[in-house]
């Protein structure tokens, strides 16, 4: 399965970071592809997008301010399939990704991702205090899956926080 590409440029608002690429999105080359995966709603109700956007108009987002990648460029039928080597050599990239774009904010799609990317073990939803890159905000959201079991009301609430990035 092949990877899908980034979309980043300068001057994001906020970058989103996943696990990793589905096997749908590995087969479209669209990222939050899963039928299963509400992403696109989540975005959309929490007022962070104008309309809910299709997987397939992912690249648009950066008209916004918003970039998309993940931690993790594999593809998998789910994260449990990630290795720890892969997760360290992740979480590198993605500070370089970070360092080079610098945007105002890294939202980061679970709390699963946060803790790959940072090595906390005790995260609590929304920005970080102490981020691992100084003067770039750190936002943990829970992710879109649609295996969390969290309210969806609940999780938009807390995409909802991102506002202050806008």
């Amino acid at each position: 399965m092949d990877p899908i590409p980034d979309h980043l440029q300068e001057n994001l608002k906020i970058m989103f970071v996943g696990f990793n690429p589905s096997i749908r999105s590995s087969e479209t080359g669209w990222h939050y592809a899963n039928p299963n995966n509400r992403f696109w709603k989540i975005l959309h109700e929490a007022g962070l997008t104008p309309r809910k956007f299709l997987p397939e108009e992912n690249s648009k987002l950066l008209d916004l301010g918003f970039g998309l990648t993940n931690i993790v460029a594999r593809p998998t039928k789910e994260a449990a399939e990630i290795s720890t080597e892969e997760y360290k050599r992740g979480a590198e990239k993605l500070k370089k990704k970070i360092r080079l774009y610098q945007p105002v904010a890294v939202c980061f799609v679970g709390k699963g991702v946060y803790q790959q990317y940072s090595k906390k073990r005790v995260i609590s939803w929304g920005e970080q205090t102490e981020p691992v890159i100084q003067g770039i905000a750190e936002y943990v959201a829970p992710s879109s899956s649609g295996l969390v079991r969290m309210k969806l009301d609940e999780i938009v609430e807390i995409y909802q926080g991102l506002h202050k990035y806008l």
